[in-house]
């Protein structure tokens, strides 16, 4: 982690690790709507393999790989991926799920232009400053092949909550220790800036307002 807030950075990695241990499966089996939109529009297009960023404990993983998608999922929660990697056993699709430490604020592991596809659900919202927002999108938009498929979901600046939390530094929020960041429409676009737009989705997963977001690579 070299650039943004350090220590906070460094905080939030302990309290989403204890927040691991003591729920497994903190949010859930079921899969997220984000990754069932995103699981068609891979298919569609004809996608196979699929890089996941914040997996967590691997509700969408398990669920990208069940669908038939090689998945290799990152988290910067060793204990989550211990869980995901578990689950994916249990299941019978370890052989199509892999599993990394890694913190998105680090350069992405793989090569220039060789991912297809990058999935990440309610990872942008973290707690990010602007700049390590911009350089984890262009580092997606590095690893991405021309024509590939980055989709995302992040809470929208309409979420009941966003009024509620406590303003920090940089845009951020904080609740119950967890910081946050509520995107509206300008942040949406600013970040899709040289990208090809899919799609770009006001939508509900109740009891949260998000934006799902999907982008090619020109």
């Amino acid at each position: 982690m070299n650039t943004g807030h350090v220590e906070l950075a460094r905080a939030q990695q302990d309290r989403w690790e204890a927040a691991y241990a003591r729920h497994p499966q903190l949010h859930g089996s079921e899969p997220s709507e984000a990754a069932r939109w995103a699981a068609e529009a891979f298919g569609a297009a004809g996608i196979d393999d699929v890089l996941e960023l914040g997996a967590g404990h691997g509700r969408d993983a398990l669920y990208l790989a069940a669908q038939g998608f090689s998945v290799h999922a990152t988290d910067f929660s060793e204990t989550a991926l211990d869980q995901l990697r578990q689950h994916a056993q249990r299941a019978g699709l370890d052989d199509r799920v892999t599993a990394a430490l890694h913190d998105v604020r680090d350069p992405l592991p793989p090569a220039d232009a060789t991912v297809n596809a990058v999935f990440a659900n309610l990872l942008l919202n973290m707690a990010f400053s602007p700049a390590e927002l911009r350089t984890l999108v262009g580092e997606v938009q590095r690893v991405l092949r021309p024509g590939g498929l980055f989709v995302y979901a992040v809470w929208s600046a309409d979420d009941s909550c966003a009024g509620s939390w406590e303003a920090v530094d940089d845009g951020l929020s904080e609740h119950d220790g967890f910081v946050g960041r509520f995107f509206d429409r300008g942040l949406v676009d600013e970040l899709s800036t040289g990208w090809q737009p899919v799609d770009i989705t006001p939508y509900a997963e109740p009891p949260r307002r998000l934006w799902r977001v999907a982008v090619a690579k020109r």
